[in-house]
Formats: structure tokens, C-alpha cells, sequence
């Protein structure tokens, strides 16, 4: 139409998203236990800190958590951290009992979600799930005085019933694919990091494309330290660990 420029046409979806894994490597032997990733999960995606005495209740919600092991006898001890975020499995049980659909598998990106909206708080999918990673809301989320400032935009705020779950922070994913589509590529190295991955100080976490043979976790997956919680399960975790030397 005359008085109008003429836009740039966009190349199909198709044409730049190849189907991913997205998976994460934690490395052991540099995870030092210093929490930054569980602080990072809870500001990124709003999950409000619970008081000393809803804890002690085991109320208390946070999508990665860490924990300890440890190996020898007095005076040969040693600890090990181990951050444990939904562990995103190829063959999920959370998704086989959810009665509404809740729980889902994305075939695009490999990733498991979760439709907070449709959850109706049943708790089937955390007795499924082995790896104890899925928190409920027992009450009314609340961020007190200057902590309502921190919550994220780009994130919903679940109501109290409802079961939560770390999603590898999917909605930079949408972010990143909106920014790379309006240049007409697909997806580089670095445009698409979870939260915990960006704040580790020790850089002990990585992520990337599982599908991608280039990428970092492609690569470093292949270290004879590497292995996988509880694998015998058959859930086939696209979360990789690195043994402590």
C-alpha cells in the first residue's frame, strides 16, 4: 500500500528452531555450597521466602535445593554439595499421573513444564516424581515490604494450592527466541541461560543444546566423571553431574 514501507518478511519458525534438549551440566568438584543459584531461582522466578517456623514445617519452597553428602569415617570426611533443580527427564512419571494436564512435555524444546492455572493441587505428580524437586503452595504467597520490588514481570505469581517446579526459567527462552527472530536467526551460544546458570560464581553450571554435538554440554558430558541421579530409573534426566574429584 502506497504511504507504508514495505516490512521484512520473517523466515518461518520452522526455518530457525531445530528441535532442542536443552540440558544442564553441575560440576562437583567446583560447587562450593554457596547457595547463589538457589537465590537466583527464587528472585528470577518469584518464589517467596517462608518464615523460620513455616521451615521447620516443611513449608518451605525453593524450585533447586542442595544437598549434602558425604563419604569416609571421622577424621576422613568429606562433604559434597549437590544442587539439585528439576533434573527435566526424557520419560517423566510427574507427567503420567497429573489427572488435568497440568504437567507437560514439550516436544520443541524438550523441556518439562508446568500450566499453573490448571493445576488443582492433587500432589500426585510430587509422590511421582523420585527425585523430590516439585513444591505445593500451602499458603498465600507474600513478599513483605521492600521484597515486592524484586518479584520478575516476565513471571506469574502462583496462588496458594498449586504445584510449582523449576522450568530451566523458559520464559528467557520466549525472550530470546522473540529477540532472534526479529534478526532472522536462530539461537546462538549464550543467548538463553537460566538464572542459576547466570549467578554461580564458581562457574559450575552449564547449559546449552544436548542435540547440538558443538555444544558446551555435549562436549563436557562426554567426561568420565559424568554421570546421572538414580539413571537405573529409566527417567533418562537431561541434568548431568560431574563426580568430585
Amino acid at each position: 500500500m502506497s504511504g507504508y514501507k514495505e516490512e521484512k518478511k520473517l523466515k518461518p519458525l520452522n526455518k530457525i528452531w531445530p528441535v532442542w534438549r536443552w540440558g544442564m551440566i553441575i560440576d562437583l568438584n567446583k560447587c562450593t555450597g554457596c547457595q547463589a543459584c538457589v537465590i537466583a531461582c527464587k528472585a528470577e522466578n518469584n518464589i517467596p521466602f517462608k518464615t523460620k517456623k513455616e521451615s521447620l514445617q516443611a513449608r518451605e519452597m525453593s524450585w533447586i535445593h542442595m544437598t549434602l553428602t558425604y563419604e569416609g569415617k571421622y577424621p576422613n570426611v568429606k562433604m559434597s554439595f549437590i544442587p539439585v533443580p528439576c533434573l527435566q527427564c526424557e520419560n517423566p512419571p510427574c507427567i503420567k499421573v497429573c489427572p488435568v494436564g497440568a504437567t507437560y512435555f514439550s516436544e520443541e524444546t524438550g523441556i518439562v513444564g508446568q500450566i499453573f492455572g490448571r493445576c488443582i493441587g492433587c500432589r500426585y505428580c510430587t509422590v511421582a516424581c523420585p527425585y523430590t524437586v516439585r513444591v505445593f503452595n500451602w499458603f498465600t504467597p507474600e513478599w513483605p515490604g521492600d521484597m515486592k520490588k524484586y518479584t520478575n514481570p516476565d513471571v506469574s505469581k502462583r496462588p496458594r494450592g498449586v504445584v510449582e517446579k523449576c522450568t530451566f526459567c523458559s520464559h528467557r527462552l520466549n525472550a530470546a527466541k522473540d529477540r532472534a527472530r526479529q534478526e532472522n536467526r536462530g539461537l546462538k551460544q549464550g543467548d538463553y541461560v537460566p538464572a542459576c546458570v547466570e549467578s554461580c560464581p564458581a562457574n559450575a553450571i552449564y547449559f546449552g543444546d544436548l542435540n547440538d554435538p558443538n555444544s558446551i554440554v555435549s562436549k563436557i558430558g562426554k567426561d568420565p566423571r559424568a554421570f546421572k541421579i538414580m539413571e537405573d530409573l529409566g527417567t533418562e534426566p537431561k541434568v548431568i553431574y560431574l563426580h568430585k574429584v
